[in-house]
């Protein structure tokens, strides 16, 4: 995998105010209305801190001098309905139009949600405009409410609508582009992604994620596609306590050969920061320096097979602490820069890390059964398949 040393090209980045007023609501109120039982209630984990907390580090440390402002604007009705139906959307405005409340299983909303949320997956489709039209080589939309999780007809895991499969479908609608690959590295399995395209040749879904984390009956490597699409979705669930040595590999061996396999014609990221060091959700070990190196290797397929054409978008991350550096980390990498910001753990520490150095025996078992399944698929992978 390269390192890109210095700016060749310009990246953008999405943001708004806005998406820092959708407001899920405090943690583990009860739905009845009964009075919150502690003293000092907590904010939702899925709260506007991280968004806000990773622009700050961007603004504060200078990086945003590097970084193209994109504009995000309202995805329409008909931008939704690629993938949701259309009971789906009005469910969710109506919900919020009363006042907000519980949209689905684990998705909260405000009044203002439905709206923000607009703008959300509007944002995805803001950064394939800005990469499709050449204004930028490769975009970050640091969006919220986050999307993969969310199902044609359900709200769920903090999700309302599926911001990068109408970022997709977008792309291939508006600007005729066919081959797309989506790499989803957030510490839970996204779902509604694998939904939306299990039966697609033309999209290349790749997640990995905690094994048996959330959702229920999803990521599983024997989880390939259907029909038409098998093979076309790539499940790496991956043991608790991998660090980036087992994400690393997983990288070189499976996601790699199978992208360049696929020649995709633009990369998008599901960028979940909850498979970090620190994570409440999550009980991985990945660190700045391992969202680097995936970073690096989404730009190097995409300068391969893309002209250059990546769109990262934000889902999760649920360390206030760390997360923020991690996305920041993300961007930083895109920019081909380091500018210097103090970090939380030193490289000293990451590197004396044994998760950071090795794989243990239950990643190497994990990435085994993926490539022995896959290659029924892909022929990069025969050769390794045992």
């Amino acid at each position: 995998m390269s390192d890109t040393n210095a700016i060749t090209h310009p990246v953008g980045f999405i943001f708004n105010d806005r998406y820092l007023q959708h407001h899920p609501g405090l943690e583990g109120h009860w739905p009845d209305g009964a009075a919150f039982p502690f003293v000092e209630p907590a904010m939702h984990l899925s709260n506007y801190r991280l968004v806000m907390r990773a622009k700050h580090l961007i603004d504060l440390s200078g990086l945003s001098k590097y970084l193209i402002p994109v504009d995000a604007y309202p995805a329409s009705i008909s931008d939704l309905t690629v993938y949701h139906t259309p009971e789906h959307v009005d469910r969710i405005r109506a919900i919020c139009e009363a006042g907000g409340g519980e949209t689905g299983r684990g998705a909260p909303a405000s009044r203002d949600s439905y709206d923000i949320a607009l703008l959300a997956a509007g944002g995805g489709m803001a950064a394939v405009d800005a990469v499709m039209h050449g204004r930028v080589r490769r975009a970050f939309a640091n969006v919220r409410p986050p999307g993969h999780h969310a199902m044609a007809n359900e709200a769920m895991g903090f999700c309302l609508f599926n911001n990068v499969v109408v970022a997709a479908r977008y792309t291939q609608r508006r600007y005729g582009v066919k081959r797309v690959m989506i790499l989803d590295w957030d510490v839970h399995h996204g779902n509604g992604t694998q939904d939306a395209f299990s039966r697609d040749p033309d999209v290349l879904f790749v997640s990995l994620h905690q094994d048996q984390l959330y959702p229920p009956g999803f990521g599983h490597a024997a989880q390939v596609g259907d029909g038409p699409g098998g093979g076309f979705t790539v499940n790496l669930p991956l043991p608790a306590g991998s660090g980036d040595a087992t994400y690393r590999a997983a990288f070189e061996r499976i996601v790699l050969p199978i992208a360049r396999e696929f020649c995709p014609e633009i990369v998008f990221v599901s960028a979940g920061q909850d498979a970090s060091l620190t994570d409440q959700l999550g009980r991985m070990s990945v660190t700045t320096e391992g969202y680097r190196m995936m970073t690096r290797a989404m730009i190097d397929v995409a300068e391969e097979f893309s002209e250059g054409r990546l769109v990262i978008l934000q889902e999760g991350g649920y360390s206030e602490f760390y997360a923020p550096y991690c996305t920041f980390a993300i961007v930083e990498t895109l920019t081909g820069q380091r500018v210097g910001l103090r970090e939380p753990f030193p490289l000293d520490y990451i590197a004396g890390r044994v998760e950071h150095r090795l794989i243990g025996a239950s990643g190497e078992a994990a990435l085994g059964e993926v490539t022995r399944v896959q290659a029924d698929h892909w022929s990069a992978l025969r050769s390794t398949s045992g």
